[in-house]
């Protein structure tokens, strides 16, 4: 599982697991890492998943933000990095991490792999050569018949999810939930804000990744439903479900 830690002078101050989605860094109370220091702006930058990765993205801070004393906007992290806001840092950890490397083009018939401390006998091996390179010529004679090869699947199509609300106080009753993060609170950055004195300035995050919705609650103490169902951690959301988290109940669909 990935993880930052939030250090200031070598000292660790905060742990933050990155299962939950969206992590902001600022100076206001609103944010996941709060970092009182008159350096950082109110909403300094995020870190979030995209695609395969997870970046860090500058909110337009007054003073900037830097990955490994290198001055970013937006940047992919890897194991080890140190991201600096203001006096604070923030280091990025991935235990589970395994860099493959990447994929090289295989030409002709794909051998069976030997391992250098396999031994086969010459019968054995001449078999599985054989084996191989009769599976390569029935492929090419299919092609020279004329039977053609197998469509790739069509990829997914784009799908817009959106948000209707049924019970509780908001500042709009449908939502479009565009961008690849939604907040959902009574801070000046919530995309879908809630209305009342005791609302919470961030109570849950969407995100939209792979073609898919992830919601999950913005810190521990904050509880999110699915159908009725708490959950732990961040849950896809599916067409139709209905989602409570602070006071109000909505319904979560696509776009026709």
């Amino acid at each position: 599982m990935a993880k930052l830690y939030l250090k200031f002078e070598q000292a660790v101050l905060k742990e933050v697991p990155l299962s939950q989605g969206v992590v902001t860094i600022g100076r206001l109370p609103d944010n996941l890492i709060h970092v009182d220091n008159l350096a950082v702006s109110g909403h300094h930058a995020k870190i979030y998943w995209e695609t395969d990765k997870y970046v860090v993205e500058d909110n337009n801070s007054l003073n900037g933000t830097f990955v490994n004393n290198r001055r970013v906007s937006k940047a992919a992290l890897k194991e080890g990095d140190v991201i600096l806001v203001g006096k604070h840092t923030v280091t990025f950890k991935d235990e589970w991490h395994e860099d493959a490397g990447p994929t090289q083009e295989v030409k002709g018939p794909v051998l069976p792999k030997m391992e250098a401390t396999m031994v086969l006998d010459t019968k054995k091996a001449k078999e599985m050569i054989a084996a191989a390179t009769a599976g390569a010529h029935a492929a090419a004679a299919g092609k020279a018949a004329g039977e053609e090869p197998a469509a790739p699947a069509a990829p997914p199509r784009d799908r817009t999810g959106t948000l209707t609300i049924m019970e509780g106080k908001t500042d709009n009753k449908n939502y479009v939930l565009s961008g690849k993060m939604s907040v959902i609170g009574k801070s000046d950055m919530a995309s879908i804000k809630l209305k009342g004195f005791f609302a919470p300035n961030m109570a849950a995050l969407i995100n939209k990744r792979d073609n898919k919705y992830f919601i999950a609650a913005s810190e521990a103490k904050i509880k999110v439903k699915i159908n009725g169902q708490e959950i732990a951690g961040q849950k896809e959301l599916a067409e139709g479900d209905m989602i409570e988290v602070a006071g109000i109940k909505a319904s979560f669909g696509y776009q026709e």
